[in-house]
Formats: C-alpha cells, sequence, structure tokens
C-alpha cells in the first residue's frame, strides 16, 4: 500500500530545473466537456501553486463536475475565467468539441488521432483549418519510445479494481460466491486508499481458505510489462498472490493452493513465435512483426481465469486472441465433483479486462469499448454477439476506454507530476509562427501532430491511413453500386432514402460534420458516413471519387467545377441540382472526351421547374402552337399557420445568400421590351401580388436573367419571359428597410469583430445612419423612421426584431452576416413545423386556328414534421431520380446535362409523381 500512494506524492514537482520569469506568459486549463465521468484535469492546485509564483497567469475554465474543487486552483494563484481567449496554450485532458477550439493557439490533450480514429477526423480536421498547433500527450516519449505523459499507471489500477468486482458478479451469475463480491467499482471509492482496503479485506478472506472449492484455484494473467500493466499488478498484490512463469500457470490452475491466487506476467519472448520455425528474434520482430504469431491462445489462455490486457497494438503485429479461439476456449469440460450446490466452472478463462481498449485490436472480438455506466458484457463466441448482463453463455467483458476518469483526484496529480517539468517550453509557444523556429526539446517536438495548418511530417501518414480504412469500408461489399454524396444537409436525406431502396446500391455520404453523416447513415441500410473537407481536402476527394460510380454533389455551387474536374479525370458520372455556372461550361468538352456524363439543374429551382417547362413546351410545338409568354415563379415558404413573423418566412439555413439576393440585379422580357432592374436593392421595390392562388397572399419578384431561357426552352417567339421567387406578402418591404438602413453589406466590419467590445443593434443603427451614440431613444427612432420612408410596417418589423433596442449584436466578419445570424436565431423552423413549395408555370400558347390559350402549371408541397421537409423532397427526389437514371442507364448522353429533353425529363417527371409529387395543370382560353 505504501509504494503505491507514494506514486502519487513526488518530491518536488520541478526538481534542479532553473526557474524561468514568465510574466507574460497565458496558459489555461480548460473544461472538460465531451464525456460526462471526466473529472480529471492535466494539472493540479500544487503545479498551478509554482506556475504563478513565476509569474505565469493561469486561466482556470470553471467546471462543477472537475474532482477537484475550483476554490484549490483558486487559491494557488488560478484566474477563474469563462473566456480562454488571452492564452497562448491551453491544456486539457480529452478532446474538446471543435466549435469551442479557438483558431491560432496552442493546445495539448490526449487526441486519440494517432490511428485515425473516426470518431475524431472531424476534430483532426477543425485543428488544421483553424491553424491549431496540438500536442498531443501520447506521443511525448523518452529517448526509447517510452511514454513519459500518462494516466497508464491509473487505468491499470482502475482497471483491475474493476475487473476484481466484475469476477464478483460473473462467479455469483455461476452459482458461486465469492469475497470478489464486496470489491466495488472503482468510482464508487473516494480515492485508492479506500479502494486498497476493499481489495485486502477480499483477499484476507481467499487466505482464510473460503473460496469455493468446485472452481479451482483463480489465475491472473497479465500482457505488457508497461505502466498499465504494473498498476494492475499493484492492486492484485494486495490479495494473497503467487507470481510464476507462463509455463507454470497450468500446473498452479489444476493443483494450486485455495488460499491464493495465481499471477503470470507475459512478455513478448514467452508467446511469440515466428511462423515459419517458431524461434522468437526480437530484433526481427520489432522490424517484421508480421512474420510472426502468437501461441497464447494454446499455452496460457486455457489455464487462465482472468486476463489483464495492457499491451499496445498495431494492424501488424499478432493478435492474442481471435474468434474461433474463444469458442474453443468456451468449450465446457466435464467434471467429476460437481454437484448442484458446488457447480463446476463451464470453462477456465471467465473474464479479460482490456485496458489497452483496443477495438478489433490484439483481442479480435473486442469490437466496441464498453463505459463506465455500462462497464461489463458478455461475449457469445458462437453467436458472435455481445449482451449487456454477467449471465449466460461467454466471456466477460470490460474495455473502458478512460479508465482514469473513475479515480480522478490521484490521476490528476500523478498526471501533473510528470508534464509539469514540459511546461516551462510549452509555455512561449506561438502558433502563428512556423514550428521550427520553437524552442522545443524532441520530448515535445515529435508530439506535435498538428502546426500552421498542416499534418506535421512525422504523422502525415493519418491521412493516409484514414484514405486506406475509408477505402476498405467502402469496396468491403462487392457487386454493389457505389454513389458517393457530398454533404449531409437536410435535403441530403431523400437522395440516401431513394437510394438505399435498392438492396445493390450503396451510398458514401461524405460531409464536414461528420455526426450529421453518422446520424444519416444510421438511418438507411448500405450507407457509410465519411469526413471530407472538399474545399481543404482535394487529394482525399479525388481518392474517394475514383471508388465509386457516381457523384452526387450537395454542396455550394463554387466547389462543382472543382469536383467536376476530378470526376472526369476519374470518368466517373455526376448529379447536381445547381444551376450550369459559366465555370461548369467549360468542362464541357473534356467531360465529352472522358465519356463522361454530368447532370446538372436537377433539383426543384433549377429542374422541376425545367422538367415542367420543357413537357408543356414541346407537346404545344408538337401540336403546331407557338409560344408567346412564358411566367414561372417558385418559392420556398413556411406553411400559412408557421409564417407568424414580420418576415413572413422561415430558413432552413444560413439566411446569407437569401438576404444577398435582395441586392440583386435581375432582367426580363415583357411586352417585347427588356426590363432591368439594377442592383442595389431595386429588385424588393419591384415585387408584386400574385394572385393565382387567391388563399395565399403572395407576391413576387424577378429572379437572375430571365432573358437567356428564350433560347434554352427554344421559346424565341415569346414576347413576354420571365422567372421569378414567390414570397408571403411583407417580405419584400421588410427587407427594403434592411436594405435602405444599410444592412445588406458584405464588406468588413471591425467593430463586429471577436476582439472588439460588445456593440447594440441601436449603435450599430446609429454607425449606419452617421448619428451619435449619444442621441435620445425619440430622435434615434424618428431618423430611423425617416430612412425607411416613414413606413409603420417596417418600423414593427424592427422592433419585432429587437433591432431599435440595446440588445446586443452577433459578432460577424460584416453587417451582412451578423443579420444572418440574427434572422438565423429567430426565424429558424422549430420542429413541429412545416414548411411549402409553391411553384407556377403560366405558359402563353398560340394555337394554329389562332385561339390564344394559356397553361396554368402548379405544384404545391407541404413538408412532414416528422419526415421530410418540402424543400427536401423536391430538391432531393430529384437529384436521386437522375441518380438512379444514371446509374441504370436511363441518361447516356455524355459531357454536361441539363433536363430538358423528354428522354429525362419524361422519366423523371413519372418518378416525382410516384413520390406524391402532384401537378395540377388547367388551361384557359381566350378568342
Amino acid at each position: 500500500m505504501y509504494r503505491l500512494l507514494q506514486r502519487g506524492r513526488t518530491r518536488s514537482c520541478l526538481p534542479n530545473q532553473r526557474r524561468h520569469e514568465h510574466h507574460q506568459a497565458v496558459m489555461a486549463i480548460r473544461r472538460e466537456d465531451v464525456n460526462p465521468w471526466e473529472r480529471r484535469a492535466p494539472l493540479a492546485p500544487k503545479h498551478v501553486k509554482e506556475l504563478t509564483t513565476a509569474g505565469v497567469k493561469v486561466l482556470l475554465q470553471p467546471s462543477n463536475r472537475r474532482a477537484i474543487h475550483e476554490k484549490y486552483y483558486i487559491r494557488a494563484g488560478a484566474v477563474l475565467q469563462e473566456d480562454l481567449s488571452e492564452a497562448s496554450l491551453i491544456l486539457g485532458v480529452k478532446r474538446p468539441p471543435e466549435e469551442k477550439v479557438i483558431p491560432r493557439k496552442t493546445y495539448a490533450f490526449f487526441s486519440h488521432t494517432i490511428k485515425a480514429q473516426e470518431p475524431n477526423m472531424g476534430l483532426l480536421d477543425d485543428l488544421l483549418k483553424k491553424e491549431v498547433r496540438l500536442i498531443d500527450y501520447e506521443k511525448m516519449v523518452d529517448a526509447n519510445g517510452f511514454r513519459i505523459v500518462a494516466f497508464g499507471h491509473w487505468a491499470g489500477i482502475a482497471g483491475m479494481i474493476n475487473i476484481l468486482h466484475g469476477l464478483g458478479l460473473r462467479f455469483l451469475a455461476l452459482g458461486h460466491h465469492t469475497p470478489f463480491m464486496h470489491i466495488g467499482m472503482a468510482h464508487n471509492y473516494r480515492n485508492v486508499s479506500q479502494a486498497i482496503q476493499a481489495v485486502r479485506d477480499c483477499g484476507y478472506v481467499v487466505s482464510m481458505g473460503l473460496m469455493p472449492k468446485s472452481i479451482g484455484p483463480v489465475t491472473f494473467c497479465f500482457t505488457g510489462t508497461g505502466n498499465v500493466s504494473k498498476g494492475a499488478q499493484d492492486i492484485l498484490n494486495e490479495l494473497p498472490v503467487e507470481y510464476v512463469e507462463p509455463h507454470e500457470l497450468k500446473d498452479v490452475s489444476e493443483t494450486g493452493d485455495m488460499t491464493k491466487v495465481y499471477a503470470t506476467v507475459l512478455s513478448r519472448h514467452h508467446h511469440l513465435m515466428r511462423k515459419s520455425d517458431g524461434i522468437y528474434d526480437p530484433m526481427e520482430y520489432e522490424d517484421h512483426p508480421e512474420l510472426y504469431t502468437s501461441h497464447f491462445r494454446t499455452s496460457v489462455a486455457p489455464y487462465t481465469t482472468c486476463l489483464i490486457n495492457g499491451i499496445y497494438w498495431d494492424p501488424q503485429t499478432p493478435r492474442l486472441l481471435r474468434r474461433l479461439d474463444a469458442q474453443k476456449l468456451m468449450r465446457p469440460k466435464p467434471s467429476l465433483t460437481a454437484t448442484e450446490g458446488s457447480p463446476a466452472l463451464p470453462h477456465k478463462l471467465l473474464a479479460i479486462c482490456d485496458i489497452s481498449a483496443d477495438t478489433g485490436g490484439s483481442i479480435d472480438f473486442m469490437n466496441e469499448c464498453t463505459t463506465i455506466d455500462k462497464p461489463f458484457c458478455m461475449y457469445d463466441a458462437d453467436q458472435h454477439i455481445d449482451h449487456d448482463s454477467v449471465e449466460g453463455n461467454g466471456i466477460l467483458m470490460c474495455s473502458i476506454d478512460n479508465l482514469p476518469a473513475q479515480l480522478p483526484i490521484g490521476a490528476t496529480e500523478y498526471f501533473g507530476d510528470r508534464l509539469f517539468p514540459y511546461l516551462w517550453e510549452m509555455l512561449p509557444s506561438d502558433a502563428t509562427r512556423p514550428l521550427d523556429e520553437e524552442d522545443f526539446s524532441p520530448q515535445v517536438r515529435d508530439a506535435v501532430i498538428t502546426s500552421n495548418g498542416v499534418l506535421t511530417p512525422k504523422f502525415e501518414y493519418i491521412e493516409k491511413l484514414r484514405e486506406k480504412r475509408e477505402k476498405a469500408q467502402v469496396m468491403k461489399k462487392s457487386g454493389m453500386k457505389r454513389v458517393l454524396l457530398l454533404g449531409s444537409g437536410y435535403v441530403s436525406g431523400p437522395i440516401v432514402e431513394y437510394l438505399t431502396r435498392d438492396e445493390k446500391t450503396q451510398v458514401t455520404v461524405a460531409s464536414v460534420l461528420l455526426k450529421q453523416a453518422e446520424q444519416l447513415a444510421a438511418k438507411y441500410p448500405n450507407t457509410i458516413p465519411i469526413m471530407l473537407d472538399v474545399g481543404s481536402q482535394e487529394g482525399h476527394l479525388d481518392s474517394l471519387i475514383k471508388d465509386h460510380d457516381l457523384v452526387i454533389s450537395m454542396l455550394p455551387y463554387s466547389l462543382h467545377p472543382l469536383i467536376a474536374a476530378h470526376c472526369i479525370r476519374r470518368k466517373v458520372n455526376m448529379v447536381t441540382a445547381s444551376y450550369l455556372s459559366p465555370a461548369m461550361k467549360e468542362l464541357q468538352s473534356s467531360a465529352e472526351e472522358a465519356g463522361v456524363t454530368i447532370v446538372n439543374e436537377m433539383g426543384l429551382d433549377p429542374g422541376i421547374d425545367h422538367m415542367l417547362a420543357m413537357e408543356c413546351i414541346d407537346q404545344a410545338k408538337a401540336d403546331g402552337c407557338t409560344v408567346e409568354s412564358y411566367s414561372s415563379f417558385c418559392g420556398g415558404l413556411p406553411a400559412p399557420e408557421c409564417s407568424d413573423n414580420p418576415l413572413r418566412y422561415k430558413f432552413s439555413w444560413s439566411p446569407y445568400g437569401v438576404l444577398l439576393n435582395t441586392i440583386s440585379p435581375a432582367v426580363f422580357l415583357r411586352d417585347n421590351q427588356v426590363v432591368s432592374i439594377p442592383a442595389g436593392g431595386a429588385l424588393m421595390e419591384s415585387s408584386t401580388p400574385m394572385d393565382f392562388f387567391p388563399g395565399f397572399n403572395l407576391e413576387g419578384f424577378p429572379n437572375r436573367d430571365s432573358t437567356k431561357y428564350a433560347e434554352s426552352y427554344g421559346i424565341q417567339t415569346a414576347h413576354t419571359l420571365i422567372r421569378g421567387t414567390l414570397r408571403f406578402k411583407g417580405f419584400s418591404k421588410a427587407m427594403s428597410g434592411f436594405v435602405k438602413l444599410g444592412l445588406i453589406n458584405s464588406e468588413a466590419c471591425p467593430i463586429l469583430k471577436p476582439t472588439s467590445a460588445p456593440v447594440s443593434w441601436k449603435a450599430l443603427l446609429c454607425m449606419q445612419l452617421g448619428l451619435s451614440s449619444s442621441i435620445s431613444h425619440n430622435a434615434f427612432e424618428e431618423a430611423v423612421f425617416d430612412r425607411i420612408g416613414k413606413d409603420d410596417f417596417v418600423m414593427d418589423t424592427l422592433r419585432w426584431f429587437g433591432m431599435l433596442s440595446d440588445q446586443p449584436v452577433v459578432q460577424a466578419d460584416s453587417v451582412l452576416a451578423a443579420l444572418a445570424k440574427h434572422l438565423e436565431a429567430n426565424l429558424s423552423f422549430d420542429k413541429s413545423e412545416r414548411d411549402m413549395i409553391i411553384m407556377r408555370n403560366d405558359i402563353g400558347l398560340r394555337h394554329p386556328t389562332g385561339e390564344l390559350e394559356t397553361k396554368h402549371i402548379s405544384l404545391a408541397v407541404y413538408g412532414d414534421p416528422s419526415g421530410f421537409s418540402a424543400m427536401a423532397k423536391t430538391v432531393g427526389y430529384p437529384a436521386a431520380i437522375a441518380a438512379r437514371m444514371v446509374l441504370d442507364g436511363g441518361i447516356t448522353t455524355k459531357g454536361l446535362v441539363v433536363p430538358m429533353t423528354k428522354d429525362i425529363y419524361g422519366p423523371a417527371l413519372a418518378c416525382l409523381k410516384e413520390e406524391g409529387l402532384h401537378f395540377m395543370s388547367k388551361s384557359s382560353l381566350q378568342e
């Protein structure tokens, strides 16, 4: 006991270390906020005291979860503060959430990224994007490669306490009361001293010979000789234990003394052998572990009651146990002495405590870690399943991956003692400087994973490892049509749902938001989530494209030329819902030469509008008619019952684009006259009532350049041609007020930067209007009223949004960005609310008889609060249908394709009707 407890009470934290004065240094200890059990900190108050005494300012983020109360840190000189942006060095234990990472800072924590662990790849990408310098404790090693800053010892302590508790439960389920029942889970003890006493009490009962005779001697096997194994052994040493060599375990497991337990420590030479001749060569093994195998499954495992696994595993190294081994180890052995009241054990190996927590690692069938909340599961090798119980067939598994969190106070002090000597060189780190300008020791420098926006050379392998794993996942099933879907936003749901109806179609959802992609993939079969930032990971994008048969991009249109170029290079077809931009048009010849089909404008607007227009126009021409006018208006709106706000509008994504469009120019044709609306806000003044559905109070305004569709649609005879946007009445007037106040301004605004003092909406508007900030409120409102043209509706709108008050403006790069965030916060759809789509095409046709017929084609779609929104249906389903047509050979045209030919719009519109999108068509005649 004395030896174990002394490890938490080291000598002076920095013996003989030269102290430097760090009066300008500011470091921070962040709050642990990813796992509710994480109560540790990277430093204890005693370490903070030494830092503050040396002139370092230490910020401590408040946390009621931290095991060591913040008052002890404050006594040591720490400053309790939520905002950590002042610090250049930020310490934590585990990873922070992506959204809380501050750009261009030096962070130190366990990132769990060095094996390209998928759950943390989103974090890694965020660190790279934010140019964070990451120092990973896991890679701080000495000259021999041994970790110098780690919790391994305490993982071993906690893991051993837990598995002794688990053994008690398992023995009881098998019909045996044992003193292990009186050992609790590690976190049930206030400190390790209490846990040790419980283990000693158990050992006393064992030494009295009171263990059930029919279970035989209890044996333990420790793999590895590092800190994890030593920590676990320290706990077992509190029992009456005799250590034996691995080859002696068989004898003691059968004839050993029942007043003690037995243990063996397994090193490499005990179980590794070359596949070719059975010899172990340690030097060769270091370079070529793939040449070796382990005989642990036959030489040691059959005689082990409990395996404590603490070895690091690499994919090239041999496994300790596989499923087949577990099946053999679970085979019952007959007993001649067993009775109903004194049953024999079903098999010797009862429990595995995998402290290494490598899923699919040295214990091949450990596929998912257990948790502190649910620490145990039973692995049934015959059925290859885990079940949450200590009863039934199987091997008890405990594989918690944050064990030291169960003993947070001791673990914090132990870890801080080991980290502290390196803080002095980490404190001056400036993440904006090149890494080679920092005065780091090899222990710190070699632990830097990211710096200046890139992986450091030593860790560039992570990207390749990641791509290799993803490729294996994508290519796992043979005979599949593979679709790469770029983007996991809400319009992606119908795409995945539609395509995966075919059991031979597999969809890879690649998104910068991994959690969102995972949530989407979890809903549908044959769907794989992958983390991808197309803008910064072009190589990753290319490797994904080459492994798929088709790419669907739901990303911003500005990224499509880049994506299309890679599709052309890899000869992979592509579908997108966006407009065919000039940059995309430049790829026409190269797409044709490559024999690639790139379908564009396959959504709602553009998309369904094109197809409905061309279906009517082609039929009219076939009937000998001439098109004299074309009017098409479309809008995504909240359902009427959800439009109770001054804009009569709500947002499903960032309002930035909608706001920016209010100052766009527009061109259309009216009675053979070209009408041009200049940029700058006149567009909102041009809106007109739209009464084709009198029950809706609609207005419309023109959209972009309508005149170019005369050629696209083949309707050069039309004297009127307009395409526009629908909104509920009031939208344009409110937006016009924003324009007049100068709020649709995308120029940089320094006073709204995160580093500036908070600004109120009133102060911002005073600045926009050139008013003194000390102006009276009445005079302020009067000036605003004059600027907006004395419009009461607009004034009410501003009041509704709190924009005439002292309410703070959200920080942003520009006034427009701040307004977008403000509207998004106030006008987002609730979960119970629904949206709607309204589209109306009016096509004037002159018949050969001279009659003028106007075709009225309408579409109204409502969203389902418990399913897909109307926008998601009308954008996602057309794209998915086009993808299916390309995959199945329904679209064969090479080059850039838009859905304006009958071979595309005919089948596509028929499929949309099957999805519940019903188009209404009426006619009116005029002599």
